[in-house]
């Protein structure tokens, strides 16, 4: 995900942070995710670098999305769990706060097992735009949503909550946005139905200032149980 804190292997840190949008609030306020750095090495003696997989250019935000299958949104209740089984995802989540300089937090170093949602914006399965991040790999390996860009349109997301009930989400677009492209508006922006979003670090990779950008999942309610 989105990380300055995260160790990585040994060359430069990257120099500044990708600035964002308020997550979920549709304003301007610069906010969100921290700088990408880092990538898994293999230990192998070759220097081989594994890289997480991104999505296919099919995957993405159709010109007018569709959400079949949404149900009304619930009442708001923080989350505690979120489980993606086609990738076999199955993590804590913490809740994010804000930095001083407004990016957003980001879980901590020594937990590559657990994710984050931004507490300051919409509860997963409220009304609005939900967002969760975490890490995509650090120097010992792959973390939490190193496989977010295989997901597919049709894929579930599960996320339980404080409440007891467990909020279903179906995958309806996966893209990669490189930083200084990056669809705030569409990413970030208010929704009038229930929609997650799910973000990692992705895109391209440079050996100097990390990965150059973000996968992100969108996805809409569809469900609870």
């Amino acid at each position: 995900m989105a990380r300055s804190s995260l160790p990585g292997p040994a060359w430069p840190a990257p120099p500044g942070r990708i600035r964002r949008r308020r997550p979920g609030s549709g304003r301007g306020g610069l906010v969100a995710l921290a700088a990408c750095v880092g990538v898994w090495l293999v230990s192998s003696g070759s220097g081989e670098i594994v890289r997480p997989p991104l999505p296919s250019p099919s995957e993405a935000l159709s010109g007018q999305a569709l959400y079949p299958g949404s149900i009304g949104p619930l009442p708001g209740s923080p989350p505690t769990r979120i489980r993606i089984p086609s990738i076999r995802v199955d993590a804590p989540l913490t809740g994010l706060g804000l930095n001083r300089d407004g990016s957003l937090e980001v879980p901590p170093p020594a937990r590559r097992d657990l994710a984050g949602w931004y507490r300051g914006g919409t509860a997963p399965g409220a009304t609005g735009t939900a967002v969760v991040a975490g890490h995509v790999d650090d120097a010992s390996g792959p973390a939490v949503f190193y496989h977010l860009g295989a997901l597919r349109r049709g894929a579930a997301i599960e996320v339980a909550r404080t409440d007891g009930r467990t909020a279903v989400f179906t995958v309806h677009a996966v893209e990669v946005h490189d930083a200084g492209a990056f669809p705030d508006a569409r990413v970030y922006g208010p929704s009038p139905r229930a929609e997650l979003r799910v973000i990692t670090c992705g895109g391209g990779f440079s050996p100097r200032t990390g990965y150059q950008g973000n996968v992100v999942v969108f996805a809409h309610l569809t469900g609870t149980f």
